[in-house]
């Protein structure tokens, strides 16, 4: 396997049927991988499904309906690929869900414990199975999808975004439990042009890159770009780490408007 490819390997994505999920899957399979993706409708994995067989690469792909926050989804799906492929060589945390906009001391427990339950122990769950069912004894990356959210202070959005902070300390830590075996990092995406968050950029689009040092917003291709690196030889001495795909957002001085 070269640096830069993933020739043979096998990684499992979740919420993989559509964005940045979507995104990574294209970009692994263009790399040589097999992909398996999940995610919650069955409409959308097999149009994703067929979109990604159209992506020039070797590898099968295979989609499994599953829901990130429950966790006996995802021993089904670790199952399945394993019974499918043999191995998992990569996992990609990229599901999340955000049920609640507003102030955290409005925070209803319900909806706290739904993005709780997908955002932060999701992600344990989801690596939990991929290491015992193959990291453990052979290896592995795990990539998981944060956000800049979990590095700033939001007045909308600030469960959701402490949530993708504890994702950042928790990619630490299970770096620190994994290791030497399996590497652990994260991407902190910025506002990303994706279909599912279009109301949040169509319109202020000019607005919002006329602050950015680099002057756009983000694409799907440049988290998959940076998904790709983390999954492969390319990063084989990086664990534990954060790559901020923003912009340049977080690099404005404070006080000083566009």
């Amino acid at each position: 396997m070269s640096a830069n490819g993933l020739d043979g390997k096998v990684a499992v994505i979740t919420g993989g049927s559509r964005g940045i999920g979507l995104g990574i899957a294209t970009a692994y399979r263009a790399a040589g991988a097999h992909v398996v993706i999940a995610a919650r409708k069955p409409a959308g994995l097999t149009e994703a499904r067929e979109e990604l067989l159209r992506v020039k690469g070797d590898g099968d792909v295979h989609t499994v309906v599953a829901n990130a926050g429950e966790p006996d989804q995802a021993e089904r799906c670790v199952e399945e690929t394993m019974a499918r492929f043999g191995r998992v060589d990569v996992l990609v945390n990229n599901a999340a869900t955000n049920p609640y906009h507003g102030d955290l001391l409005d925070l209803d427990l319900p909806r706290a414990e739904k993005t709780a339950r997908v955002n932060q122990y999701g992600m344990i769950a989801w690596t939990r199975c991929a290491w015992r069912a193959w990291m453990a004894e052979h290896g592995g990356a795990v990539v998981n999808i944060a956000s800049v959210g979990g590095l700033v202070v939001d007045p909308h959005i600030g469960y959701y975004n402490a949530t993708k902070a504890a994702m950042l300390h928790m990619t630490r830590q299970l770096a620190y439990e994994l290791g030497p075996r399996a590497r652990v990092n994260a991407i902190a995406p910025g506002l990303i042009k994706t279909e599912l968050a279009r109301a949040v950029w169509e319109v202020r689009e000019p607005i919002l890159t006329a602050k950015l040092p680099l002057r756009r917003l983000g694409t799907v291709e440049d988290v998959a770009h940076a998904a790709l690196f983390l999954a492969t030889d390319a990063s084989s001495w990086m664990t534990g780490q954060t790559l901020v795909l923003d912009g340049g957002a977080t690099a404005l001085p404070i006080g000083v408007e566009g």
